[in-house]
């Protein structure tokens, strides 16, 4: 659906992207994260048929970036981070416009399809211009998806809006993502991305790591469980790490934290050691570490 090899864009001798190499699948929704000026949007652009590469290759929808470019154009959909609109146009208005360019059958009822899918209906002959950001936001999707494109570039979808609006964008995503639509978003909202992404990518200039949320977690960080005992536990870190499976033991007041090989396999005898031993278990729980914590460690470099 979208591949990359070697994708590379500079600008007066600065990298913006370095020899991308990536393949997304269809129906795949693909998060691509990174800090400002790392070169996100650049990607999106060149993905788009909207700037060239000064060298690699990439195809969207079997179709190829500077062979294809009116063909990318017509059947992919973008949101850019700061999206123009027809301010004094109404909101239907702005979105017949689009419908014309892209040769949208049934205009009317595929304007009224969007506006109500996005709650912006009852607001379909107010100006563009009077609506806040939230209304805006919604009504630039509506206009990205109007001719049902099959891939979506979404940049900083949720950027600046109250928490009522994000929650909107992010449920309609997700709707987006039951269709089999392919979506690549640009985001800083780590959680989002946590909750949204079938894969993740941290990029900076040149991609660090891909792979989905939960794989990275465990090629980084491997499996932790962490013991609440009744009391002190530097007792009992001798029964715990006798326990086959354990790699780490660490005691932190009335606490192990231990990593593991499988915890749904070790857990059980791990328990019965530390009990036969005298600890009290008060619970036990898996420790979930963040997209955050992964994303700061793939740019740990910097």
């Amino acid at each position: 659906m979208i591949e990359t090899k070697d994708l590379t864009k500079q600008f007066d001798g600065h990298v913006a992207v370095d020899h991308l190499s990536l393949s997304i699948d269809q129906g795949e929704v693909f998060g691509f994260l990174g800090p400002n000026g790392a070169g996100k949007t650049t990607t999106i652009r060149m993905l788009t048929s909207l700037i060239a590469p000064t060298f690699g290759t990439a195809r969207v929808l079997n179709f190829e970036i500077g062979k294809d470019d009116q063909n990318i154009r017509r059947n992919v959909g973008i949101l850019t981070e700061t999206p123009g609109l027809y301010e004094r146009l109404s909101a239907k208005r702005n979105l017949l416009i689009y419908c014309k360019l892209y040769e949208v059958e049934d205009a009317e009822r595929q304007v009224e399809k969007y506006l109500r899918w996005l709650e912006l209906w009852d607001r379909r002959d107010d100006l563009a211009g009077e609506f806040s950001k939230g209304m805006r936001q919604k009504l630039a999707i509506a206009r990205a998806l109007i001719h049902e494109p099959q891939v979506l570039f979404l940049d900083e979808p949720t950027a600046g809006l109250d928490p009522e609006a994000s929650k909107l964008v992010r449920d309609f995503i997700a709707e987006l993502r039951g269709q089999g639509r392919t979506i690549f978003i640009c985001t800083h909202n780590l959680d989002e991305a946590d909750r949204l992404c079938d894969r993740i990518a941290v990029f900076k200039s040149r991609l660090r790591v891909v792979d989905t949320p939960q794989r990275l977690r465990k090629q980084l960080y491997g499996r932790q469980v962490v013991i609440h005992l009744a009391g002190e536990a530097q007792s009992f870190e001798a029964a715990a790490k006798s326990s086959p499976g354990i790699l780490e033991c660490e005691v932190i007041d009335n606490k192990l934290l231990l990593s593991l090989d499988d915890p749904e396999r070790d857990n059980p005898e791990l328990i019965r050691r530390l009990v036969a031993a005298g600890a009290g278990v008060q619970f036990v729980g898996e420790v979930r570490h963040t997209l955050e914590d992964i994303y700061l460690q793939s740019l740990g470099e910097d």
